[in-house]
């Protein structure tokens, strides 16, 4: 249908299709598309309601934006009509201050499909436009106009990825960094909600050296594998360090030791479990703790809990380590009967000796073994393995020594399963 008040148009006997050296267009057809610029944009207005149900579903104010998008894309289509030039302009001439508002409302597909719409509806009106002489090249003029408009919209939705790529990096450096340093405030949790984490697991850091130069695409591989074996992630990369706040991981022995392959050379550290985001700083500074302390351990394996690096992390300083080791060893020993510190002690003390062990204490040597049992069930970790029988052994040192006052008993989060 042509546009109302469409004069005719007379004809004209020169014209050619426009490039660098063609000639100018005709001044009564640049006239005639100023003048039909209001109603192009009513025209398009209507054509995008009819044949796009996503744009009648949109709030007024975000329909206004895009029409107004709409509107400056016709208007200066005439202008480049008249005096072609870079189309460096049309990015700001066309979509001004629109790009917030525009990548906010639809997604890059949907803003191409605005703009065939607006340029099918210049098109259809052509030769209510111009003569037939001048149809041919406003055509072309139309179809290269909106190649550029297109090109222009992928830069604008391009630009506002990468903002928002940078926000999300630094707000997610943030809130690695506030797990870190035992923030438990309501910026916190602003910022978590912000980042837009969706685990309700419970929370594991791991921690390691970074790989020398970690870049774009080891990030995309990190990202990829974490997203197989856990809910979500956070990563923060801290000098040489690489931090993973890992949430609801799947399969836990598995899923650490594949993601100890993304970490740099040296030992790789998993923190004991949070209930939280927010709680996550115990797992966290023990998972550093570890790292400082697991070169006194060579042969550990990787990765390797916390909670394995407690006789270490002692000997290194760390008085959560001293504790845990208080709260979840040697009180428990203390506190069970049939003399389990005492058979412990002594086994420790005879060199693993089980007959040894039954003489110094006039017991059988199946009493041994049975009492040995009992101090797997109660603390969790075998005197019958030379690894775990020096956690027992250290923590029979360290109980001895560190004795709390009745008034003020420690406590000490417990050892996870």
């Amino acid at each position: 249908m042509p546009l109302p008040d469409s004069p005719a148009s007379p004809p004209r006997t020169a014209g050619a299709a426009r490039g660098s050296s063609a000639a100018p267009p005709d001044p009564d057809t640049v006239e005639r598309l100023r003048s039909k610029i209001g109603a192009l944009s009513t025209a398009t207005l209507k054509q995008l309601d009819s044949d796009l149900p996503w744009y009648r579903g949109l709030r007024p104010d975000e329909r206004s934006a895009l029409g107004m998008v709409a509107q400056k894309g016709i208007a200066s289509f005439v202008n480049w009509y008249q005096r072609p030039v870079s189309p460096a302009w049309v990015l700001s001439d066309v979509f001004g201050t629109a790009p917030t508002e525009l990548t906010r409302s639809i997604s890059l597909q949907k803003a191409l499909q605005l703009i065939r719409v607006v340029v099918q509806v210049v098109e259809d009106q052509v030769p209510f436009l111009a003569p037939p002489a001048d149809q041919a090249p406003l055509r072309e003029a139309v179809l290269r106009y909106s190649r550029e408009v297109a090109f222009a919209a992928a830069d604008v939705y391009a630009r506002a990825a990468e903002t928002r790529g940078s926000w999300d990096t630094r707000l997610e450096a943030l809130v690695v960094d506030a797990i870190l340093r035992g923030e438990s405030s309501d910026a916190l949790r602003s910022r978590i909600a912000a980042v837009g984490w969706n685990s309700t697991g419970r929370i594991t850091v791991m921690v390691g050296s970074a790989p020398p130069e970690p870049n774009a695409g080891f990030l995309n591989e990190l990202r990829r594998v974490t997203g197989r074996l856990a809910e979500d992630t956070l990563v923060g990369i801290q000098g040489d360090r690489l931090i993973l706040v890992l949430g609801g991981v799947h399969d836990r022995d598995s899923s650490y030791a594949r993601l100890s392959e993304l970490f740099g050379p040296g030992p790789v550290v998993y923190g004991p479990e949070a209930e939280s985001l927010v709680a996550a700083s115990s797992s966290a500074q023990a998972a550093f703790a570890g790292l400082t302390a697991a070169k006194a351990w060579p042969t550990a394996p990787r990765p390797v809990s916390a909670e394995d690096l407690w006789p270490e992390r002692v000997v290194s300083g760390d008085d959560s380590a001293r504790k845990a080791l208080v709260h979840n060893i040697y009180r428990p020993l203390i506190n069970a009967s049939n003399g389990l510190e005492q058979t412990l002690s002594a086994y420790l003390t005879l060199g693993h000796s089980l007959e040894a062990t039954s003489r110094a204490l006039f017991v059988h040597a199946n009493t041994v073994r049975y009492r040995l049992r009992r101090v797997c069930d109660v603390t969790g970790w075998d005197p019958l393995l030379p690894r775990e029988a020096f956690v027992l052994q250290t923590a029979l040192v360290v109980g001895r020594l560190y004795q709390p006052s009745k008034s003020s008993p420690e406590r000490s989060p417990t050892r996870s399963g």
